[in-house]
C-alpha cells in the first residue's frame, strides 16, 4: 500500500494510480454495499409509504437516490477513471454528498418531535443543521472544484486538505449532538414505559444511535489517517447503513409513542364490566370508577412533547390503513385516537339506553328534573280531587 496514491492530494484530482489490487477490491466493495442498501431502501420506501409526502419521506427518499447512489457513482468513475470528463465525476459526487449528509441528519430531525416537541430544542437542532449545511458544504464545493479545474492547483489542494478534516469534524459533531439528544430522551422513555414490547423497540433506537456514533467516530479516524480514497467510499457505505437502520427503527417509533402517550384505555377501564350490573354499556365509561380520584399532578414525561396531530400525521405517511374508501380510513384513524374504549363496543339492547357515565352531571340533573316534572304532571291530571 503506497500511502501518496490514497492521499487527499491524489485522490481529489486524479483517479487511484497505486496499482494495488486490494485497495481497489476495498473500494469497489464499499461501492457495491452502498448501491445495494440504497436500492434496496428506495423500494422498502415506495412499498411502505402510503402517502408519499412529509418531511420524513422526503429525506429518506432524498438521502438514498439523490445522496448515496449520485454519490458512491461519482468516485467510482473518479478513481477508476471510467471517463473523460472529469466535470460529470466531480458534480456527481459533490451533489450525491450533499444529500446524503444533510439528507440523513434530516431523516433524524424529522422523527425528533415525537420525542421531544420542545421549540428550544427543535429550532436550535433544524438552525444547526442549516448553518452547517452552508458554512461546511459551500468552501468544500469551492475546493474541490478548484482542486480539479483551478489554477494553481496546488493552492486549491492544499486548502481542500484542512477543509476536508474541518467538514469532516463539523458534520460529524451534528451528529453527535442529533443522536445524544435520541439517547437522553430514549433513555427517558425507557423509564416511564413498562410494556415489554415498546421497551424492546426502545432499545432498538438506543442501540442504533450508539451504532451512528461508533460509524462517525471510525469515519474520523480513517479520515486522520490520510487515507482519503478509503474513507470516501467507506463513507457512502456506512451512510447508507445508517438510513437503513433509521428506517427500520423509526417507523415502529410511531406506534410505541401512540400506543404510551394517547393508549384509550387503562387497565381498569378494560376490566370495568366486572363493576358493572348487565344493563350498563361499560365501554362508554371514560374515567376509571375503581379508584378515587387522584389530585393534580405534573404534565407527564410524555405528554409534555406529544401532540395528537403530529402523531396521527407520523401515522398516515408512514402506515396509513390501505383502504380504498378514503372516508372509512379516515373514520378508522380517527376512532384509533378517541378517548372510548375500543375493545368490546356493544350495542345496547332495544328498549333500554346505555347510561353514559360521562355526561355532565349538570345536564344528567337538568335531564333528571324534567322527567320527574313531567312524571308529577300526570300525577296530578289523575288526581280525582
Amino acid at each position: 500500500m503506497a500511502p501518496a496514491n490514497i492521499s487527499p492530494s491524489d485522490g481529489i484530482t486524479g483517479g487511484y494510480t497505486g496499482g494495488d489490487l486490494r485497495i481497489e477490491i476495498v473500494m469497489a466493495t464499499f461501492t457495491g454495499v452502498a448501491w445495494y442498501n440504497a436500492i434496496e431502501l428506495l423500494v422498502l420506501i415506495i412499498v411502505t409509504f402510503q402517502r408519499y409526502n412529509g418531511l420524513y419521506f422526503w429525506s429518506l427518499l432524498v438521502s438514498s437516490a439523490v445522496g448515496v447512489i449520485p454519490y458512491s457513482i461519482g468516485f467510482l468513475m473518479k478513481f477508476f477513471e471510467l471517463t473523460e470528463a472529469t466535470w460529470l465525476s466531480v458534480t456527481f459526487l459533490t451533489v450525491g454528498w450533499y444529500a446524503m449528509v444533510t439528507g440523513q441528519s434530516m431523516v433524524l430531525y424529522s422523527r425528533l418531535h415525537l420525542l421531544n416537541r420542545n421549540p428550544k430544542i427543535l429550532r436550535p437542532v433544524l438552525s444547526m443543521i442549516i448553518i452547517d449545511a452552508i458554512i461546511l458544504h459551500v468552501p468544500t464545493t469551492v475546493l474541490t472544484y478548484g482542486s480539479n479545474f483551478g489554477s494553481p492547483k496546488a493552492t486549491f489542494v492544499a486548502g481542500y486538505n484542512i477543509m476536508e478534516r474541518i467538514q469532516m469534524t463539523g458534520f460529524c459533531l451534528q451528529e453527535f449532538i442529533l443522536s445524544g439528544i435520541y439517547i437522553y430522551e430514549t433513555v427517558g422513555l425507557l423509564k416511564a414505559n413498562p410494556e415489554h414490547g415498546s421497551r424492546k423497540i426502545m432499545y432498538q433506537l438506543l442501540g442504533i444511535n450508539l451504532v451512528i456514533i461508533l460509524m462517525d467516530v471510525g469515519l474520523l479516524v480513517v479520515e486522520y489517517k490520510d487515507l482519503y480514497m478509503i474513507e470516501t467510499t467507506l463513507k457512502g457505505a456506512i451512510y447508507s447503513i445508517k438510513l437503513k437502520l433509521e428506517f427500520a427503527v423509526l417507523g415502529k417509533l410511531v406506534h410505541i409513542v401512540k400506543s404510551h402517550s394517547w393508549k384509550p384505555e387503562t387497565s381498569a377501564q378494560r376490566n370495568a364490566a366486572d363493576f358493572f350490573p348487565d344493563f350498563v354499556d361499560a365501554t362508554r365509561v371514560t374515567s376509571d370508577v375503581t379508584h378515587a380520584t387522584p389530585p393534580p399532578h405534573r404534565q407527564s414525561y410524555q405528554s409534555r412533547f406529544m401532540n395528537h396531530d403530529d402523531v396521527s400525521i407520523a401515522m398516515f405517511e408512514h402506515s396509513a390503513p390501505a383502504t380504498a374508501d378514503p372516508e372509512r380510513a379516515h373514520s378508522l384513524t380517527s376512532e384509533s385516537w378517541s378517548g372510548e374504549t375500543q375493545t368490546n363496543r356493544i350495542e345496547p339492547a332495544r328498549g333500554l339506553e346505555a347510561i353514559d357515565f360521562g355526561m355532565p352531571n349538570r345536564l344528567r340533573s337538568h335531564e333528571s328534573h324534567e322527567s320527574r316534572g313531567s312524571h308529577y304532571g300526570r300525577d296530578t291530571d289523575n288526581d280525582p280531587g
